[in-house]
C-alpha cells in the first residue's frame, strides 16, 4: 500500500511540473512573408496559442515598415495618432509577449494598416489557476467510499490522478 502511495504522489508532483517545463515559443509573425504587405493578416494568429514568455519576431525591410503597439481603440481605428504604447523600427524585431491580455500592432507607416498590416495576439498566463470543475457525482462502489480525494489544480492533473485512483 505504501507503494502505491508513493506512486500516486510522483504521479501527482510530476503532473504540477508540467508548466514549468513548457518552453516560450518564437513565432515569426507572418512566417514565411514576414511582416510585409503581402502579411495575410486575417488569419496568421488563429489556431496560434500565445503565451506569457513566448515571443513575437517582426522581419521587415528597414525604412519601409514600422511596428507599433498601440490600444484596442487605435487599433480598430486604424489610428496613427492614437495611443502609441510602444514602436520599434530595425527590421528585425523581437516583442516579448510579458503579461496576459490581448496586444495590438500595426504598421504605422502610410496606410498600410488600412491595407491589412496589423495583427492582434490573446496573451494566456500559463499559471493562471484552472476554472474549478464541480465534483464527480458519488459512485455506488465500495471502493469510492474509502476514497475520498478530490483533484485540485489543472485539467491535466485532476485527470492524471483520477486516472491513478482508479489504477489502484
Amino acid at each position: 500500500m505504501a507503494s502505491r502511495q508513493v506512486l500516486l504522489l510522483a504521479i501527482v508532483s510530476a503532473v504540477a511540473l508540467l508548466p514549468a517545463m513548457v518552453s516560450a515559443t518564437d513565432y515569426t509573425v507572418g512566417d514565411g512573408h514576414g511582416w510585409t504587405l503581402e502579411y495575410p493578416s486575417t488569419n496568421w494568429a488563429d489556431g496560434k496559442s500565445f503565451q506569457i514568455g513566448d515571443k513575437l519576431v517582426f522581419t521587415y525591410t528597414k525604412g519601409k515598415h514600422t511596428v507599433t503597439e498601440v490600444d484596442g481603440a487605435a487599433f480598430h481605428a486604424c489610428n496613427r495618432q492614437g495611443n502609441t504604447l510602444m514602436t520599434w523600427n530595425s527590421g528585425n524585431d523581437t516583442v516579448a509577449l510579458d503579461k496576459a491580455g490581448k496586444r495590438w500592432f500595426f504598421c504605422n507607416v502610410d496606410n498600410h494598416c488600412e491595407l491589412g498590416m496589423k495583427l492582434v495576439v490573446d496573451v494566456a498566463d500559463p499559471n493562471a489557476p484552472a476554472p474549478a470543475s464541480p465534483p464527480p457525482p458519488p459512485s455506488s462502489s465500495s471502493s469510492a467510499g474509502r476514497l475520498n480525494y478530490r483533484a485540485r489544480g489543472g485539467a491535466v492533473a485532476g485527470a492524471v490522478a483520477a486516472a491513478a485512483l482508479v489504477w489502484f
